[in-house]
């Protein structure tokens, strides 16, 4: 068998900050799509304020998930970022940062390796709506 490296994105529009869209059928798709039987699927979001992680996708935890970040990285207080770029968004930058823009995730039979309770999901950061593109490469055989 030979190595195959397919490349696949996901158009997504977010509604701005505490945004947090599951995106695990999407990759999937994508991996469906590549005809890769076993191999690794990263998933990377381009910009400096969203994020991919996983979590488990209820209620409770979309709630307690973005209530952690402002205790970690609080919106109110002093951001170097602000004084450069009066934005507002310079706790978005830090929050992607820490989370980070990607996620490789093994690809065995045909599917992704995810726990039960497990989804990949685009975190947006930024303090506005904003259209994202995830790119979802996926190498394997």
């Amino acid at each position: 068998m030979s190595t195959k490296i397919k490349t696949g994105r996901l158009s997504l529009n977010t509604k701005g900050e505490r945004d947090i869209l599951d995106i695990t059928s999407g990759v999937q798709d994508e991996v469906t799509r590549a005809n890769v039987k076993n191999g690794i699927a990263c998933v990377f979001v381009p910009g400096a304020t969203a994020a991919i992680t996983t979590i488990e996708y209820e209620p409770g935890l979309l709630e307690d998930f973005p209530n952690a970040l402002e205790r970690l990285f609080p919106k109110r207080i002093e951001y170097a970022h602000e004084r450069a770029w009066h934005d507002g968004n310079g706790h978005s930058h830090v929050r992607a940062s820490f989370l980070g823009p990607s996620l490789s995730v093994p690809i065995i039979d045909g599917r992704l390796s995810l726990g039960t309770w497990q989804q990949i999901v685009l975190v947006e950061l930024d303090i506005r709506p904003r259209k994202r593109e995830v790119i979802v490469q996926i190498v394997g055989e």
